[in-house]
């Protein structure tokens, strides 16, 4: 690799300009043992020693982006799993998962985490879009403009027992169960020049509960 090709070179230099080999193995940021390798083997052979020797064992076919099509296929109904697992993929390809996790992190694959979208088949989506973003960017004069949206079905939860705080060799802790004090409905609007958002709770969904929030 470069990096490794970079560092024997420097030692190389290092030891042809007479730095002693605990020096050179500081600035190499390497064991007194390797420099004595490599000094070794350079003084033997000559520069061509310098690079990696072929690896014993059969060499690997499969790369990181066949790894990587791997993963975007489905598995197969008969693992009756949805996405791939390191382990599951590496007895599927017969690699180590060790192999797959690295493939993985140098593409920022996340194969078991996963989002949700909407597709919308409104045919004036994109007018609607633009009109929308347009007034946000460029609002009328002496108007107020305001983002409402609202979350509806919110659990008002409370726990059985009061939550014991930290404490010298004991972290916070809270009982398992709780109490259920019905839904309540969050309106909140966003004043787009300003920032501040207005923001009411109120205990149904109706357009009533809506045109109320505006107070």
């Amino acid at each position: 690799m470069a990096a490794a090709a970079a560092k024997r070179a420097r030692i190389v230099l290092l030891a042809a300009d007479g730095v002693v080999n605990m020096r050179i193995a500081e600035l190499a940021d390497t064991t007194v043992t390797t420099v004595l390798s490599w000094r070794e083997r350079y003084r033997s052979r000559g520069l061509a020693d310098l690079g990696d020797k072929p690896r014993p064992g059969r060499p690997r076919t499969l790369d990181h982006r066949g790894i990587v099509a791997a993963t975007l296929m489905a598995p197969p109904k008969e693992l009756g799993v949805t996405h791939w697992s390191s382990r599951l993929l590496a007895e599927r390809l017969k690699i180590s998962n060790t192999s797959v996790a690295r493939a993985w992190r140098a593409y920022g694959i996340q194969a078991l985490e996963a989002e949700c979208f909407r597709f919308s088949t409104d045919p004036e989506l994109i007018g609607k879009v633009t009109d929308i973003c347009g007034l946000y960017l460029a609002p009328p004069v002496n108007a107020i403009v305001l983002c409402v949206d609202e979350k509806s079905q919110i659990q008002a939860l409370d726990r059985t027992v009061p939550i014991l705080p930290m404490a010298e060799g004991r972290i916070e802790r809270r009982s398992h169960d709780y109490y259920r004090h019905g839904t309540s409905t969050l309106f909140a609007a966003l004043d787009i020049a300003t920032g501040q958002v207005t923001a009411a709770l109120k205990p149904r969904h109706r357009h009533q509960e809506f045109l109320g929030a505006r107070g």
